[in-house]
C-alpha cells in the first residue's frame, strides 16, 4: 500500500473543472462525467492524492447521471461528514487523505449488495485499468477487480 498525501502540486495540475469539485464541494453536471458509462475492470482512485477508492467491481448503473457504486475498495480512504447545504441533510463523501469532495452516499443503492449508492463525481476521480494496477503500486487491490472479458 502507498502513502497518500494531497499536496500542491496535485492541486495545482487539476483542471478546473477537478478544482471545482474537488477542492470547492462542487458537483459536475449530470451525465457529463467520463467515467459515467466506464466499463472496464480497474479501480478509481482520487484525483488529487491517489488513495484507492472504488473497485469497477462495486460499480452499478443507478441512473442518477454519475457513476455510483455500492461500496469503497478501502473503507479507511473514504470520510462520511453530514451535509446540510441544500437545506436537507445529506451525507458526504470524502477522501480522507487528499480531502477531496466526491460526492455523496445515499441509501437507495440495490438492496442485495447493501443498499447504498455513493454517487461521485467523475471529475474527483483517476481510473487505472487492472492491466496497470501492479505498475501504479496498486496490486493488492488486484483480488478486488473482476478479469477483463
Amino acid at each position: 500500500m502507498g502513502s497518500y498525501q494531497r499536496t500542491d502540486g496535485a492541486i495545482a495540475a487539476l483542471t478546473p473543472e477537478q478544482h471545482y469539485v474537488t477542492q470547492q464541494s462542487g458537483t459536475e453536471r449530470p451525465g457529463t462525467g467520463a467515467y459515467l458509462h466506464n466499463k472496464e475492470a480497474g479501480i478509481y482512485v482520487d484525483i488529487v492524492s491517489g488513495e484507492p477508492l472504488f473497485a469497477s467491481s462495486d460499480k452499478y448503473e443507478s441512473g442518477c447521471g454519475w457513476p455510483s457504486f455500492t461500496k469503497p475498495i478501502e473503507p479507511a480512504n473514504v470520510a462520511e461528514l453530514q451535509d446540510p447545504s441544500l437545506g436537507v441533510m445529506r451525507t458526504e463523501v470524502r477522501s480522507t487523505h487528499g480531502d477531496s469532495h466526491l460526492g455523496h452516499v445515499f441509501d437507495d443503492g440495490p438492496r442485495d449488495r447493501g443498499g447504498l449508492r455513493y454517487c461521485i463525481n467523475s471529475a474527483a476521480l483517476r481510473f487505472v485499468p487492472r492491466a496497470d494496477m501492479a505498475a501504479q503500486g496498486y496490486g493488492d487491490y488486484l483480488d478486488q477487480v473482476e478479469d477483463i472479458a
